[in-house]
């Protein structure tokens, strides 16, 4: 029986709502912990590191598990139903991290919501492909099923990052009990500010025109005295730790010497800014009023960002509740409208079959680098972008940049798989998409590498980086999947076994490998670039701090991306001339047989 439009529509409706769930998690759990709860980036890493690793057994265990089912209603819909709802609760808990848990508690309920949302996710997550042959019959519809709903996951993806951002500060003003703090804290800064600037302007037009942008050089250089005096009375403060050894006492000391010679030049700069304004007639009165100005903003904004917490955290509460609801609501409605063939045999994969396939299948390995190269490249950037622009690209309006740029983003990811991808078939083969693709995510992020270093704040220049790299990204996870059935093909000519069901359980594996290596990577750049939600709270990011954060952000997955490619140009060779060979032998093979 050929597979109704309605089944394949509510196929790809489940799609839609597991990975709204699954972006919701890859993209947001580092910063919510880090960020808004302040657990330790290092900490957060190595949770969801080690929760894919755990992934690596739970799979397969999972696959034995679905595949012993036997009800009255099949075997992968009850398992649909049970992971849906049992991870729906776990995904609303995970982004309900009770305050008032000390900073120990807080990590171990990150870790254990954590790895339990793992675990429910792979009890619906493997029914959810593994079901595809209950209800298609050939392997082509399959396939052009499994694209399907891939195109449709990303969809979901796409959704999510545009959403939760604006979302989260709707509903955090919605139902929080501080929103009212928060406005009285907006309003006062806003006032601050508004005084600041007529005093400014008053002092520069007071000045030559010559020597008027010098007043915008002062207010930098005194916003820079005060990071560099809080950091060195820190590091002064961390010497009276009785367990320092005497290694760190030297690196410590070490410190204290750079922020003292940056703050005695900063100083020198800063007198004599004040000298040459007063020479040209300017009262030092205002010159101090400006310094006491930016030390009063500094403070607000840092009371500005303390408000928003609160509400930030029931932002997150709300939104996955609601997340939470949808995923359940579309996968039931998908389990109702498609019926499984009560013949269908599902073949499940040991962690010892996985390997044998990769081991024994050349191209699948190297599909599954490609993979994790190119996963692994997308969810760094995800993971850091939220950064940039929160405490480096414009803190002022980081919520609404943020947004326009993954609502921009992911309208470029849809559009090219749904768009884009069929125009380039048209007059393209699959190998020359990829590499297209490829190139283009690189163009885009060289662009942003050189659009982070001007120092520009506006947000309209990062549009063609956001269009290259999501475009590609979003050809590109249609193209491996389309190579990745190749190698079932491939492996059966050469090892006469067509592992099918291992080697497309092993793309969801490798996928959540990448967002756990995403985020230890994340966590790692976060810690060595001092990015941490105290250090940040109300002040733009240092200038050490911005450049590691730039560089990791675009250097780290175009170096990734350049991994993955070279390993693919030197090991993939199934063209579509060599696939059309393949199904040619194989063919044979069995008309002989």
């Amino acid at each position: 029986m050929k597979l109704s439009g309605k089944e394949k529509f509510t196929y790809g409706l489940g799609a839609v709502a597991k990975d709204m769930v699954y972006m919701l998690s890859a993209g947001y759990i580092l910063y919510y912990y880090q960020d808004i709860m302040g657990v330790s980036a290092w900490a957060m890493g190595i949770i969801l590191m080690a929760a894919r690793v755990f992934d690596a057994f739970n799979d397969p265990i999972m696959g034995v598990v679905v595949s012993k089912t036997k009800t009255r209603w099949g075997k992968f819909r009850p398992w649909l139903m049970i992971g849906t709802i049992t991870n729906a609760v776990i995904l609303f808990l995970m982004f309900s991290a009770p305050p008032s848990l000390n900073a120990g508690g807080m990590v171990a309920y990150a870790a254990v919501t954590y790895i339990l949302w793992g675990v429910t996710y792979t009890m619906m997550d493997i029914p959810y492909w593994s079901m595809v042959p209950a209800f298609t019959d050939s392997g082509k519809e399959r396939e052009g099923l499994s694209a399907f709903a891939r195109s449709a996951a990303g969809v979901g993806s796409a959704l999510v990052s545009i959403l939760t951002v604006l979302a989260v500060s709707f509903f955090g003003a919605k139902f929080s009990p501080d929103a009212g703090n928060y406005q009285l804290a907006q309003e006062q800064l806003t006032k601050m500010k508004d005084s600041q600037t007529a005093l400014i302007s008053e002092v520069k037009n007071a000045l030559p025109a010559e020597i008027q942008q010098d007043v915008d050089m002062l207010v930098i250089r005194i916003q820079e005295r005060q990071d560099v005096t809080g950091k060195l009375a820190a590091e002064r403060a961390n010497l009276e730790n009785p367990k320092n050894s005497e290694k760190k006492i030297e690196k410590i000391n070490k410190k204290v010497g750079e922020f003292e010679l940056q703050l005695a030049e900063i100083e020198e700069n800063i007198n004599n800014y004040t000298s040459e304004f007063v020479a040209n007639g300017v009262d030092t009165a205002k010159v101090e009023q400006i310094e006491e100005g930016i030390r009063i903003i500094r403070a607000a904004e840092s009371g500005v960002v303390k408000a928003k917490v609160p509400l930030e955290r029931i932002g997150y509460k709300w939104f996955s509740l609601i997340i939470a609801v949808v995923f359940i609501l579309f996968i039931t409605i998908m389990c109702f409208c498609i019926k499984e063939k009560s013949t269908v045999d599902m073949k499940s994969a040991s962690v010892g079959d996985m390997f044998k396939a990769l081991f024994q299948n050349d191209q699948a390995m190297t599909m599954v680098i490609a993979i994790v190269c190119i996963n692994t490249a997308l969810y760094i950037t995800s993971n850091l972008v939220i950064y940039f622009f929160k405490y480096d690209f414009s803190p002022a309006n980081w919520e609404g940049n943020y947004t326009l740029f993954n609502t921009c983003g992911g309208g470029f990811q849809i559009l090219a798989m749904m768009i884009l991808f069929p125009l380039f078939r048209k007059f393209m083969n699959t190998m020359k998409i990829f590499y297209t693709s490829f190139f283009m995510a690189l163009a885009g992020y060289v662009i942003l590498l050189i659009i982070a270093f001007t120092g520009t704040e506006n947000f309209f220049f990062l549009l063609p980086s956001a269009f290259l790299i999501m475009s590609a990204i979003g050809m590109l996870n249609v193209v491996v999947t389309v190579f990745l059935a190749n190698t079932v093909d491939y492996g059966e000519l050469k090892n006469n076994r067509r592992d099918e069901a291992v080697i497309f359980s092993m793309q969801t594996f490798v996928v959540k490998l990448a967002s756990g290596l995403s985020a230890l990577i994340a966590g790692i750049i976060l810690s060595v670039c001092n990015i941490s939600k105290d250090a940040l709270v109300g002040t733009k990011l240092a200038q050490s701090s911005s450049i590691g954060l730039r560089m990791c952000m675009t250097l780290i997955p175009m170096a990734v991306l350049i991994v993955g490619a070279l390993i693919f140009k030197a090991k993939y060779k199934l063209t579509d001339a060599k696939m059309a060979e393949i199904g040619e032998e194989i063919a044979a093979r069995k008309g002989n047989e």
